[in-house]
């Protein structure tokens, strides 16, 4: 009882067990009302397999609200494998885990998340068609951090269109923590702009690889260490790392006038967004900011089409208003309104869609 009653909200959840090749992975599927479920795999150390449930539990109800928000036809769902990445991935493994997708009949699509590569799903994809994110020489849509981080810049020009009556990009200051493939895109688009940043990244190969960059266009890049980031002086904080970041403490420290970024599950709890609301500060939801990798990998099974990804990708920029337009009518936090708005999106579709009608695949879901 306690466990059906940990995974009410879900459809289905599978656990996944190969002792051949170690392999313990859980796939949750959280809704399938506006088409298959799709979400990446995670592989992480997680220290019980209690932490690994909540986890995919989570991600996977995340998963439901960026499918709508993004306006694909798919449904929330999210796998994670529990281990280390560096030390226990075996090709063996991931075709295990490919195995055991297959047995979902179409139900699930997954691909790489944290602590997993495109070429760790190579191999799943000899067992399975549901993979997506995979190498272009693999029938994939290649690199989805470019369509994520121009989302990124959509939602920015979108805030500081809120914030200040123009979208430009210059002549603003950014505070953006992580460097990685998407933060490096954005801060790379906003030195181009003409914008004055603050980073920091564990990583000091992309640090200095930004510096040098800000330097031949004469722009400002000021790097500051670990927490330093939450106290900057800037326009706009920008998380491009890890999750659960804002909290009661970093909440205290920031003077920016919003927050943007490409980083999942930012707010450490839901009443974190009534804190910066209070606080004058305007927050982002950051399904909806960070949907362009989403968007790439839901057309790929489509046939992928670079064009066609970059286009719907602008429509980032106009969900973001109304959102902004909506809370702030209504009183709420953008939060709120970001996940009524996805509520009664998936409301209105759900009784359009009939992938389920004739209990096969679509033809395009199949890769020759």
């Amino acid at each position: 009882m306690n466990m059906f009653s940990k995974i009410r909200e879900h459809e289905q959840v599978v656990f996944c067990n190969d002792e051949s090749t170690g392999l313990k992975a859980i796939i949750a599927i959280h809704s399938t009302q506006l088409g298959p479920a799709l979400g990446g795999c995670r592989m992480l150390p997680y220290a019980s397999e209690e932490e690994a449930l909540e986890d995919v539990l989570r991600l996977s109800k995340g998963m439901t609200y960026k499918c709508a928000a993004a306006d694909v036809d798919f449904g929330g769902g999210k796998a994670v494998i529990i281990g280390d990445p560096n030390k226990d991935k075996t090709p063996e493994l991931f075709r295990a885990f490919g195995q055991f997708v297959e047995s979902l009949n179409g139900r699930f699509y997954t691909g790489t998340d944290m602590g997993t590569t495109p070429e760790d799903f190579i191999h799943a994809l000899r067992e399975t068609n549901c993979i997506v994110g995979v190498d272009e020489a693999y029938g994939g849509s290649g690199d989805s951090s470019i369509p994520t981080a121009q989302g990124v810049i959509y939602g920015i020009q979108a805030t500081n269109k809120v914030l200040t009556g123009s979208d430009d990009l210059s002549g603003k200051s950014y505070a953006i923590q992580g460097l990685g493939k998407v933060g490096y895109k954005v801060a790379e688009r906003l030195l181009e702009e003409g914008a004055d940043l603050y980073v920091t990244d564990i990583n000091h190969i992309a640090i200095d690889k930004l510096l040098s960059k800000a330097k031949a266009l004469g722009s400002g890049v000021k790097v500051l260490s670990g927490n330093e980031i939450y106290e900057a002086n800037a326009d706009i904080f920008i998380p491009c790392a890890m999750g659960g970041i804002i909290n009661d403490e970093t909440i205290e420290q920031l003077s920016v006038k919003a927050v943007v970024g490409s980083a999942n599950n930012q707010l450490l709890e839901l009443h974190h967004a009534q804190m910066l609301k209070e606080k004058g500060i305007l927050f982002a939801p950051d399904y909806i900011v960070n949907s362009g990798g989403l968007i790439q990998v839901a057309d790929e099974l489509y046939t992928p089409n670079k064009d066609r990804v970059m286009q719907k990708t602008k429509a980032i920029y106009n969900s973001l208003l109304y959102i902004y337009e909506y809370a702030n009518a209504e009183g709420i936090t953008t939060v709120e309104a970001a996940n009524q708005f996805c509520e009664k999106r998936i409301e209105a579709r759900s009784r359009r869609n009939s992938f389920f009608s004739h209990m096969k695949r679509p033809k395009w879901a199949v890769r020759t």
